[in-house]
């Protein structure tokens, strides 16, 4: 009895290990580096301030979701999260909090970009 017990622990352990999902890293980058990639591949930009910041200035086609609804929306309105995301805020805080948070929700290539005040490209508003 006790080496068949073992011998199903050791089973399920082993049939575990296998599935184990390892979470994605926090990552930031230069505004540089994320137009660099940004002109080469589909990416999804991530504006987490405040309506009112987002229509007085954002960088052109970003998606609004404030940083105090990620949790609420992300899931929704940005599916895949496989998908290459850069998020910004005004200077780098919320940034780097709503990143975390996808993160933890499952995306696994997010990058925080930090703020639209360092920002040095176009950007439009109202």
């Amino acid at each position: 009895m006790r080496k068949t017990l073992i011998l199903m622990m050791a089973v399920w352990l082993l049939a575990a290990c296998g599935r184990v999902e390892t979470m994605a890293e926090y990552r930031k980058c230069t505004a540089e580096e994320a137009k660099e990639r940004m002109d080469g591949e589909p990416f999804i930009l991530l504006d987490v301030r405040t309506e009112v910041e987002y229509v007085e200035r954002h960088i052109e086609g970003a998606v609004l979701i404030p940083d105090t609804e990620i949790a609420a929306r992300a899931e929704t309105e940005l599916p895949d999260k496989d998908a290459l995301i850069f998020i910004y805020c005004r200077s780098g805080r919320r940034s780097e909090s709503a990143a975390r948070a996808m993160i933890g929700m499952g995306y696994t290539n997010v990058f925080d970009i930090g703020g639209i005040l360092d920002w040095p490209y176009e950007t439009v508003g109202g």
